[in-house]
């Protein structure tokens, strides 16, 4: 790290489910394997490192990040164990690849242990640290029940494979179906400084002190977070307007926490420097929009 590169520290920390602190800007490690630049495994490993060195010590996967010989998993484990003793690891379960590379389908109540024993085994884990019930597929969350599916990964965390839960693309009953069944301590949604329709469920998250994750935090190459107002307010910081995006996740609520992703360790760095930028109240005005 340079000297004026800032760290992840500098974004605060939170206590994810109540005694995993994690720093509030981590990694989304999905491109590392899909949409990305990288060609083999050790260019990843090369990224995750870069992070970790950066003072990322919260990943974002799923056993689904993968095509050909290009495996997030491995990466992960190749890369980062032995583990230290505050890396949090999340992945999610639920969707279903069924031989192709984007998933198709949906697990069941009954095959979700099996998903979650692949990952133990995959990342080289004792326990996982927080698992997502991921809900459909990449459509509107809502419309379909939870509890079910929630208590079969709530009955692995009282048997010790998990040691928290999470819900990902869900609508705030479903949110409310989860939390009926088991605590809630991370809900992982569509969110950026472009996309800001779930605000209510994020409210919800703060009143609860839970975390929120939001997944494709810089539009995930589907949607543009450089409006005007992001523009103009990374020129008054000497920033990129993803950086600025980056920052207005963390200062939208304290419980927010984000997982950009990247492909390249300057990248990563580029984000992870979005963690010293500090909004002022002209900023939030000209981003409210």
């Amino acid at each position: 790290m340079t000297m004026n590169q800032p760290s992840a520290t500098a974004a605060g920390d939170f206590p994810l489910g109540g005694d995993l602190w994690v720093n509030r800007l981590g990694f989304g490690a999905m491109r590392l394997a899909l949409g990305g630049r990288i060609r083999d495994l050790e260019e990843g490993v090369a990224v995750l490192r870069r992070a970790v060195e950066l003072g990322v010590n919260h990943i974002d996967t799923a056993g689904f990040y993968g095509f050909g010989d290009l495996q997030v998993h491995e990466m992960i484990r190749r890369g980062l164990a032995p583990y230290s003793e505050d890396m949090v690891i999340a992945t999610k379960v639920g969707p279903l690849l069924e031989g192709g590379v984007v998933p198709t389908g949906q697990a069941t109540a009954g095959q979700l242990r099996g998903l979650v024993e692949e990952d133990l085994r995959r990342l080289g884990r004792d326990h996982l640290d927080l698992v997502y019930l991921r809900v459909g597929g990449m459509g509107r969350p809502g419309g379909e029940e939870v509890a079910e599916r929630f208590a079969a990964l709530a009955e692995l965390r009282d048997q010790g494979l998990i040691r928290h839960l999470g819900v990902s693309n869900v609508d705030a009953a479903q949110l409310a179906e989860a939390r009926a069944v088991a605590p809630v301590a991370a809900v992982q949604n569509h969110f950026h400084v472009g996309h800001r329709d779930d605000a209510a469920v994020l409210a919800r998250c703060e009143e609860a002190g839970v975390a929120y994750v939001p997944f494709f935090p810089l539009g995930g190459g589907r949607e543009p977070i450089d409006g005007s107002g992001v523009v103009d307010v990374a020129a008054r910081h000497g920033a990129t307007p993803a950086q600025v995006a980056l920052a207005w996740l963390l200062a939208a609520s304290p419980v927010v926490l984000a997982i950009p992703g990247s492909s390249s360790p300057d990248h990563v760095a580029e984000n992870v420097a979005a963690a010293g930028i500090r909004l002022t109240a002209d900023d939030l005005a000209d981003l409210a929009g």
